[in-house]
């Protein structure tokens, strides 16, 4: 991926990783679009950062995924890159009766938005130069963390489906370049996590990502230090390790 000069489009870009993403390849000189279900919020990021455009957008309703593709093909025609970044992160209790619809909510958002938007949007970025899907995973998509099964479940289904997808896309001729975003726990308000010692600043996170990012910049995969040893866990043998580390955390 190119570091400027794009037209992208962020999911889940009012807060945290999104945000951070849209204001770094903003300064970059990227001409960059973030969505999010609340339009006040969107509102407020226009107004403080100039030049960034907002789109209202629920990854999570299908229609409103519609409506969005049908609203940048008119006004960001140019649009190469997507960026899925929308997510939900909530503890669940497996054995409570009542707590299936978070579970199925994590699945209708991190898992059915992603694919959707993909769907919807790819077609828009086959052809173009340049052009990119970007999924933001998670590390416990490797490892998963016992309080968060389907948040984990739902990055462990994303990184299968981005390798798919980039499998896939090599065999086309559609030239879009396919990365899976790894992250470790980051300081944000995920799951109220924006003041933890255990989860990496934001700010070095987004540092040490897009560093990788323009140092390799055809990566499939964008891991960041912290992250590593949770995502090699499978390969290096330490994984009933790390699982017992996550779980007693």
């Amino acid at each position: 991926m190119k570091m400027t000069g794009n037209t992208i489009l962020i999911t889940g870009g009012t807060s945290g990783i999104g945000l951070g993403l849209a204001l770094r390849l903003h300064e970059a000189g990227n001409k960059v679009i973030v969505a999010g279900r609340r339009k006040e919020l969107l509102d407020e990021i226009t107004a403080e950062h100039p030049g960034i455009d907002a789109l209202v957008l629920d990854v999570a309703d299908p229609d409103s995924i519609a409506r969005a593709r049908e609203t940048v093909t008119a006004s960001h025609p140019g649009l190469n890159v997507l960026v899925n970044n929308a997510g939900i992160m909530l503890r669940e209790n497996l054995l409570d009766p009542a707590e299936l619809p978070v579970a199925e909510d994590h699945v209708a958002t991190n898992l059915l938005g992603t694919i959707r938007m993909t769907y919807a949007f790819l077609p828009l970025l086959a052809g173009k130069d340049d052009a990119v899907v970007m999924n933001v995973t998670s590390s416990l998509a490797f490892v998963p963390y016992q309080s968060t099964p389907t948040y984990s479940a739902t990055k462990a289904a994303l990184h299968s489906f981005s390798e798919s997808l980039r499998i896939q896309l090599a065999g086309a001729e559609a030239g879009v370049q396919v990365i899976e975003v790894v992250p470790p726990g980051v300081r944000t308000t995920l799951m109220g996590q924006q003041d933890s010692d255990q989860s990496m600043p934001l700010d070095d996170f987004l540092t040490e990502t897009l560093d990788l990012l323009r140092e390799k910049p055809d990566a499939k995969e964008l891991v960041v230090e912290r992250a590593r040893f949770i995502r090699d866990a499978q390969a290096n043998g330490s994984y009933d390790d790390v699982l017992a580390m996550i779980s007693g955390s």
